[in-house]
């Protein structure tokens, strides 16, 4: 007997397998019953017809219940009407365990009640496609940084400084003094990148902002890549270039569940690079062009605001050049003018945000330690960082990608809850 899993079963086709399953559902019609299968790998109907098995198992197979665990053995038939284009013809089917009043039935469940019961919920398809696309989506990561020369680094969670002060910090005791979950890697990696030119991060972040929005999570994952002797248009084109190769890494590999999830392939299919830019300046005029009279020239942009600048675009958006007011103290000012600093969001279609926040970094000594008197930020806890100033500095730049928001944009779903499995939210720790 050939044992295998549901996403190999093309391999098997008029063979018999044997499968260990979950039954996601069932029907039954007299004389037929369907079993919903699904294993982890895949979702396959399994179709028992009674003139073709024993009373026993014909019983067994319309009694078994929703999530009970189970091998099953059939003949792989090619099915063009399943969106896996096979089905099985059962054979024999054992309970391994069976399950008692799933809570989670086939009928609408409110939100709250999901999340209550995340542990389970991701047993269902459309999580089940959203988890996969994740997935997909680090594991084409890690091919793009590799294929081009990055040395993965894993800066610390627990810091004794924040790069962009403290108020959005989680804040503990580390013995007798004070420390931080990290908000970003980023000061890290910029001395990493020192030593190895190009590198890239990517692990959990925390961000103590009680925000309630669809894009906001309390706990979440970023990718932060920083890279010696990159400046601004450089470190442009690597943020497109490694877009875009997610996104068609997606589209290669995840049909089915972008198909599960009612995903229109044809607005992912325009995301290709260069993207376009449109700077600050231009972005508050074009704002009020449209009606937003309480934006003004010096102002951070809110939703609706990227959102209506993302609207007229296609493809995702470079909003470049911020003040220097909106941002942390360690970005390069532009060399045209003061009041601007070389940096970018890249703004995704559809309403989704900034998926990524960038920028080439300050090189010069004398200016970071000014930023950092600016910012009334504690020198001596910078101190490593300055000397990274002091011994061969380098032009350099670097970004950072929110996972969950990115999965949102590229899955389509709609709240970033559904793209992590277990998320932290403002009143959400359980389960």
């Amino acid at each position: 007997m050939i044992k295998t899993t549901i996403s190999e079963v093309h391999k098997y086709v008029d063979q018999e397998v044997k499968i260990g399953a979950w039954i996601a559902n069932k029907r039954s019609s007299g004389k037929i019953a369907f079993l919903q299968l699904r294993d982890g790998s895949g979702f396959i109907q399994g179709v028992v017809v009674k003139a073709d098995v024993s009373e026993d198992m014909f019983k067994s197979a319309k009694s078994v219940t929703q999530e009970s665990s189970v091998y099953v053995t059939g003949k792989v038939q090619k099915d063009e009407r399943s969106p896996l284009g096979f089905e099985l013809l059962v054979t024999g089917l054992e309970v391994i365990h069976e399950s008692t009043d799933y809570p989670i039935t086939p009928k609408e469940h409110g939100t709250e009640f999901l999340m209550d019961h995340r542990h389970l919920w991701l047993r269902s398809r459309r999580q089940h496609a959203v988890m996969k696309i994740r997935n997909e989506i680090i594991r084409a990561t890690y091919a793009f940084f590799n294929e081009n020369g990055f040395s993965k680094v894993d800066p610390p969670i627990l810091t004794g400084s924040a790069p962009e002060g403290t108020s959005e910090l989680f804040a503990t005791k580390y013995f007798d003094e004070d420390a931080y979950l990290s908000q970003s890697g980023q000061l890290y990696m910029e001395a990493a990148a020192m030593a190895l030119g190009k590198v890239f991060s990517f692990g959990p972040t925390f961000r103590a902002e009680k925000s309630k929005t669809r894009r906001h999570l309390i706990e979440f994952w970023m990718i932060e890549p920083e890279m010696a002797f990159y400046e601004f248009e450089d470190n442009l084109k690597v943020q497109e270039s490694y877009v875009s190769y997610i996104v068609q890494a997606v589209l290669d590999h995840c049909s089915l569940e972008l198909k599960t999830l009612g995903r229109d392939t044809t607005v992912l299919e325009k995301i290709k690079a260069p993207f376009p830019r449109i700077t600050y300046d231009d972005a508050i005029k074009f704002l009020q062009e449209k009606g937003f009279d309480d934006i003004e020239w010096g102002d951070d942009f809110g939703a609706p605001h990227e959102t209506a600048i993302a609207e007229s675009y296609d493809k995702p958006v470079f909003i470049t050049h911020y003040p220097t007011s909106l941002k942390p103290f360690y970005m390069q000012p532009d060399p045209t003018r003061d009041d601007v600093v070389l940096c970018a969001d890249l703004i995704a279609p559809e309403g989704y945000g900034e998926i990524i926040g960038g920028s080439e970094r300050i090189h010069d000594h004398a200016l970071l330690k000014q930023r950092l008197d600016e910012h009334k930020l504690d020198i001596d806890a910078y101190k490593w960082y300055l000397e990274l100033r002091q011994y061969g500095s380098v032009p350099h730049s670097g970004f950072g990608l929110g996972l969950e928001r990115t999965v949102a944009w590229i899955s389509g779903v709609e709240h970033v809850r559904e793209t992590i499995p277990f998320p932290r939210l403002l009143n959400r720790l359980y389960p």
